[in-house]
Formats: C-alpha cells, sequence, structure tokens
C-alpha cells in the first residue's frame, strides 16, 4: 500500500483573514501542527507586505518553532526571486514553492508578471534553491482551468510541465485555484501529466466546497495520488482569485477517506486533537 504525503497548509488557511493573527498565535498553531507528524507544513511566506498582510511575520514565526519534534518538511511560499533568496536564507526552510500559473490573467494578478517573465523567476528561484539544499516546488496554478477566459487544456498544463522540468523542477502540485474542478477532470489531468512525466513527484492542491471535497479525493485515490494539500476545517482560499475564497479541502476529510479504506498515515491522533481544538483560537 503506497503511503500517502499530506501537506497541512495553515498559511494558506490563514492569509486570506482580514485581522492580523498575533505572531504568538500563529507560532503556537504551527507546532501544534508540526507535532502532529505531517509530510510537509505549509507554514508561511516571504512575499510582500503589501500584498499579503497576513504573512508579514513569517520570519518570526519560524523563529519561534522548535523543530526537534518532528521530521515535518517546512515550506515557504515566495512569489519571487528575493523572497526565494530570504526563504533559503533560514536553515529551516526545507522547501520553497512558487505558484505559477498557466493563466496570464491570473499569473499577473497573483505576482504582477507575465508567465513569460515567471518562467524566468522559476529559473532563477531554481537555481538558488539547489545551491542552497533546498527542493523546490511549482504549484501550477489553474490547472484546471480559470474564470479568465484564458486559453486552457490539458496539453497546455503538459507543455508548461516540460520547460518546468527542463528547468530542473521536479516536485510539482496541480492547483485547483478557484474550486472549478471535477472528480472527472481530475483523475484525467493527473494521470495525463503523471503519464507524460513518470520522473517527476506529482501532488494534488485542491480548493473546493465542503460538498464537493470528498468526491475529488476519491477520484483523486483511485486515479493513483498519493500527495495531498489540505488545511484543517477546510479553511483557506486564494486571496487574489475571483472565488470568494472557496476553501481548501478540509484535512478531516482527507483523514476520514484514508481511514475508511485502511490506509495509515502514521500521524499522532493525540497532537492532531490538540490542534484542531486551538484552531478555534486561529480563526
Amino acid at each position: 500500500m503506497p503511503h500517502i504525503s499530506i501537506t497541512e497548509c495553515p498559511r494558506d488557511a490563514m492569509q486570506g483573514i482580514r485581522h492580523f493573527i498575533a505572531t504568538e498565535v500563529k507560532a503556537a498553531y504551527i507546532q501544534l501542527l508540526l507535532n502532529v507528524g505531517f509530510d510537509r507544513l505549509d507554514f508561511g511566506s516571504f512575499v510582500s507586505p503589501k500584498a499579503v498582510p497576513q504573512m508579514k511575520d513569517t520570519a518570526e514565526v519560524l523563529k519561534q518553532l522548535d523543530r526537534s519534534v518532528s521530521a515535518t518538511q517546512l515550506l515557504a511560499i515566495v512569489a519571487n526571486v528575493r523572497g526565494a533568496e530570504e526563504a533559503v536564507s533560514y536553515a529551516d526552510v526545507d522547501v520553497v514553492g512558487f505558484p505559477f500559473s498557466v493563466s496570464e490573467t491570473f499569473q499577473l494578478r497573483n505576482t504582477n508578471h507575465t508567465i513569460a517573465q515567471a518562467l524566468e523567476i522559476v529559473k532563477e528561484i531554481v537555481a538558488t534553491c539547489h545551491v542552497n539544499g533546498k527542493v523546490p516546488l511549482i504549484y501550477l496554478s489553474m490547472g484546471f482551468g480559470n474564470p479568465y477566459g484564458d486559453p486552457w487544456s490539458p496539453a497546455i498544463v503538459a507543455d508548461y510541465v516540460d520547460r518546468l522540468v527542463a528547468m530542473g523542477v521536479r516536485d510539482f502540485a496541480l492547483a485547483d485555484t478557484v474550486g472549478t474542478s471535477t472528480p472527472e477532470g481530475i483523475a484525467r489531468l493527473y494521470q495525463y501529466i503523471g503519464g507524460t512525466f513518470p520522473g517527476i513527484s506529482l501532488g494534488l492542491h485542491l480548493h473546493s466546497t465542503p460538498a464537493e471535497g470528498r468526491d475529488k479525493l476519491i477520484a483523486a485515490l483511485d486515479a493513483g495520488c498519493t500527495r495531498f494539500d489540505a488545511a484543517l476545517r477546510g479553511f483557506g482560499g486564494c486571496p487574489m482569485a475571483d472565488d470568494q475564497l472557496t476553501g481548501n479541502i478540509a484535512t478531516e476529510t482527507l483523514l476520514q477517506l484514508l481511514y475508511e479504506r485502511g490506509i495509515e498515515t502514521g500521524l499522532k491522533e493525540e497532537a492532531w486533537a490538540e490542534a484542531l481544538a486551538y484552531s478555534n483560537e486561529v480563526f
């Protein structure tokens, strides 16, 4: 039975909340999630505080974490080379994620760059990561289509993956930024990209309404996906997208489905319950 890798996403869950969450509260919450034993933790981002005010204290949060309790990798999101250079300067950051959009409109909205410019940024981020022993992770944002009318097809997604692989990227996540994917579309695209590029690590970062999340996870599991992003209680969404903050797939939904299928996660149940209880302080 394959190991299911789970990335818990408190950064994605918190970034769209308008009131500022105290640094101490963020750090305490992320520490509790570290204790659970997820494979990765999307804990913060090194981006402009004007663009995402909630994440302006990522460096301070990082300094308050105790990494000794867990082997969980810490993932930081960046939007440009400067952010990547800051992220790799911290020994405790293991993975640097960049949202590369297959939608020109959304790439401009999200990072203020065209796709052509974003490809050049990725090239520099990958080089920076490799020199500093970090893993570059590329989110294929708007991977399942977009509301802006930009061209989209599985072949377009595959073309960008091909270019990114040539730059040295091996870690990818197909991202449904606005929750428009269907179970059938998820299975089809995942198998197409995974089959076309067997040498990559391919995960899913899905935004969904609660009612649709379970069916999407079932489709992904049946398609062979073993890497999932999720957020406790299904909070989150992208504040740069026209999606009314359609939330992440709830971690509880994923864990329940894995339990029903007899798939062990290796997560610590008591630590999970503690993090779940503390989430009331955060949200």
